[in-house]
């Protein structure tokens, strides 16, 4: 098949080159000579972009560069947030634009414009809604867990689908009883191509991390049948992604509670910006706000009893920069969670067949953890822990109030003096 990673795919473009050079070469006329040349770059050209492409295993087939390059390839509807913070609404969607049969089958991807009313920012996620979501029984009112996939930098969100193929293997994973249902949520991180914020906060520009870790799981529990950011919420992500998932799981305890790391970095380096291209540190300079975004810092630091998200960390076995890094990492998680996983992929380095490898195992781990934090948290018993607990904070709460409130006026009277007597009828 003459696909675009196929040895017979660069053998074509190898001939292409040769005979346009002997073209070159051999003719006469001077404008055939400059067609040639002209020709010629075409194939060479193709030639380092496939071996680029080749290299980092991206694109697999012509079908998935089309999706990717074009952004037409996931199937999917779409639904808008207004600024009121209402949409054209899930519910609304779901019931009357879509196949129940298909979806209650192969699940269902929305394409969602969201509009942060706390960062300011509108970006594009894609939302995979799995089989279940549809079924009747159990699934009618089960809230899913979810799970924040982070792209890398250079990246798309739908490159979780059209190239890691997340959707469908999860779907896989369920139906042969490795993994849970989940929601996969799968938002645009850095707003357009050729910037890259790195989920954080720029110092005077674009709230990255105020997006992802609030504005988008406030929007997505608003909408669907999910957890409420917490318990039931998980991030992970690849290369950029990854140091995302590190870095958001850590500082956002509240929100997630599992995370998956594949090939990622865990201190942060300058941010990438358009219109000029620039590089620019994402803190101003600021180096308390470094290092507290600095996940290798933060494990060292953080208070003893402060909940943190479970990790997994995964690499691949050929670069050895990504499995030092995942392995130190572990290390110091191993101070507060014994066991954590550090996965390697043999015979992959810092590339998509890696993430490709090493994805299966992650959401195995990710969905059956957060389904067993689900059903924990649904219990009686847990139930009735958080109610006495609410009636402790409510009698805790009345009897505050009560003590803030000033001691009522009363009349001074003079010793001996007699009180003035109402007479009957008066009123």
């Amino acid at each position: 098949m003459l696909e675009p990673q196929s040895t017979l795919f660069f053998v074509v473009l190898l001939a292409m080159f040769a005979g346009l050079v002997w073209w070159l070469i051999k003719a006469k006329h001077v404008a055939v000579r400059i067609a040639a040349a002209l020709l010629a770059f075409v194939p060479a050209m193709m030639f380092g972009v496939a071996a680029v492409n080749r290299y980092y295993d991206y694109y697999q087939t012509w079908g998935s560069a089309a999706a990717d390059l074009t952004t037409h390839g996931v199937p999917a509807n779409t639904v808008t947030a207004g600024e009121g913070g209402t949409a054209t609404g899930f519910s609304a969607l779901v019931g009357n634009h879509m196949n129940l049969a298909i979806a209650s089958r192969y699940g269902l991807t929305l394409r969602v414009s969201v509009h942060g009313r706390v960062s300011d920012l509108t970006r594009t996620a894609y939302v995979f809604l799995p089989p279940q979501y549809f079924e009747a029984g159990f699934y009618q009112k089960y809230h899913f867990p979810v799970i924040e996939l982070i792209h890398g930098f250079p990246g798309q969100p739908q490159d979780w689908i059209t190239v890691l193929g997340a959707n469908t293997m999860l779907d896989s994973l369920v139906s042969q009883h490795e993994a849970r249902p989940a929601v996969l949520v799968m938002p645009d991180s850095n707003g357009a191509r050729g910037v890259s914020l790195q989920c954080l906060n720029q110092a005077g520009g674009p709230q990255d991390d105020t997006f992802l870790s609030q504005d988008l799981p406030d929007f997505i529990a608003a909408r669907l049948r999910v957890q409420q950011p917490g318990t039931g919420w998980g991030i992970a992500g690849y290369s950029e992604g990854g140091f995302c998932a590190a870095n958001l799981a850590l500082q956002h305890g509240d929100v997630y509670s599992y995370a998956g790391v594949l090939s990622g970095y865990f201190r942060p380096s300058d941010n990438q910006l358009t219109d000029p291209p620039r590089q620019v540190s994402p803190f101003g300079g600021n180096r308390r706000a470094a290092e507290l975004n600095t996940p290798m810092n933060v494990l060292r630091t953080l208070p003893t009893g402060r909940p943190v998200a479970q990790f997994w960390l995964g690499a691949g076995l050929l670069d050895a920069q990504d499995v030092r890094s995942a392995q130190n990492f572990g290390q110091l998680l191993q101070l507060r969670q014994p066991g954590v996983t550090v996965k390697l992929a043999p015979g992959d380095g810092h590339t998509m067949l890696t993430w490709r490898g090493l994805l299966p195992g992650m959401l195995t781990w990710m969905t059956r953890g957060l389904n067993q934090e689900v059903t924990i948290y649904n219990s009686p018993v847990a139930q009735r822990r958080r109610a006495a607990a609410a009636r402790a904070r409510a009698r805790s709460a009345q009897l505050d109030q009560r003590r803030a409130q000033p001691p009522a006026p009363r009349n001074s009277v003079t010793p001996g003096a007699s009180q003035p007597r109402l007479s009957r009828g008066t009123s």
